[in-house]
């Protein structure tokens, strides 16, 4: 049994967790959205200041919520790569920094791998392959994990992730941030069929379409229009029926990618990771489609889609378990493929 202590403080959450192989022990995340809410978005020097001012208080939570002495920790972590990189530091630093002075090892992780580890807790008995949907602020990537630290990506948005289209659909409609969480509340009452909007298709020289890579520019610049249109034509604007018909056609995408990517590839499970995971319309289209095709949808617990620590050391305790060690000298870094995952490790 692997019991790894670590911090993620990658983007705007500091968070510390403490997991026993699969088994969270304990969870502390501090949020920073009503720090940037006053900006539009994460602002990078105001999430490192946060992540510092707040870091010590989150390892102490931890521990406590945990009840376990600093003996019974195997491994300390920290998410390196990808993310703001000063925020980035602060959890490295701080894990850097606990593993010299309890001598423990020390290991980086990817925030993608990550966020496919998010599954696993709350499916222990989940192996590979299968293939992960990935869908956050970020990145949103279609993911074949064959094993631990071996992952191949098998498609891609070419320009706005997921998360970043709701947020930026959310500015235009001046509902403040994060955008996500608040079209989803609006698109409940909302009639998806009232708007047809773009599901944003890559073409391939050749002709035809990608079958897996999307693109999300255009479907946010037809909102735009839509709404210019109404504006112009002097139409209150509803809301929740452009929230609704935004919303429809973001899970349309990303499911009909997913299903055709799992099917080609004869993986019969689809793990789906990141903030975009807790999205009501995607969890209802995909679980739908993977019904139909006989495929197996898993999602992560809604505590456990945005960003946190418990994924992190979820996924540090696998490694450690295999004895992948990083080197204390290990750095940061903005962008990193997953595919690299085992660069971080000696």
């Amino acid at each position: 049994m692997t019991t790894v202590l670590a911090i993620e403080t990658s983007c705007d959450e500091t968070a510390v967790a403490i997991v026993n192989n699969r088994q969270v022990c304990s969870s502390i995340i501090a949020s920073q959205i009503p720090v940037h809410q006053q900006y539009g978005g994460v602002v990078p020097e105001v999430a490192s200041r946060a992540h510092l001012e707040t870091i010590n208080g989150a390892i102490a939570q931890a521990m406590d919520q945990a009840q376990l002495g600093w003996d019974k920790i195997d491994g300390i972590a920290a998410t390196c790569a990808p993310g703001l990189v000063g925020a980035l530091l602060v959890g490295l630093t701080a894990a850097k920094t606990l593993a010299i002075l309890h001598n423990k090892p020390f290991l980086g992780v990817h925030h993608l791998e990550g966020h496919i580890y998010a599954t696993y807790l709350s499916e222990p008995t989940l192996d590979p392959p299968f293939l992960s949907l990935l869908v956050s602020g970020g990145h949103t990537s279609l993911i074949y994990v064959k094993e631990c630290g071996r992952y191949e990506s098998l498609g891609e948005t070419r320009d706005d992730a997921a998360g970043e289209a709701f947020d930026k659909v959310a500015r235009l409609l001046k509902l403040g941030y994060p955008g996500g969480p608040v079209i989803d509340k609006l698109a409940q009452t909302g009639n998806p069929q009232a708007f047809a909007l773009p599901e944003g298709k890559v073409s391939l020289p050749g002709g035809g379409y990608h079958p897996y890579d999307g693109s999300f520019s255009g479907l946010k610049t037809a909102v735009l229009r839509l709404v210019q249109q109404l504006e112009r034509d002097g139409d209150p604007l509803p809301i929740e029926d452009i929230s609704a018909s935004f919303q429809a056609t973001v899970a349309k995408a990303l499911t009909k990618r997913a299903i055709a990517c799992a099917l080609d590839y004869g993986l019969d499970t689809i793990a789906v990771g990141g903030g975009v995971a807790a999205n009501s319309g995607l969890r209802q289209h995909l679980q739908a489609a993977a019904t139909a095709n006989n495929l197996r949808v898993l999602f992560p617990p809604l505590k456990f889609c945005t960003d946190n620590a418990a994924m992190i050391a979820c996924a540090a305790a696998d490694h450690l378990s295999r004895n992948h060690i990083s080197p204390i000298t290990l750095g940061v870094e903005s962008r990193l493929s997953l595919s690299q995952v085992m660069k971080l490790y000696q």
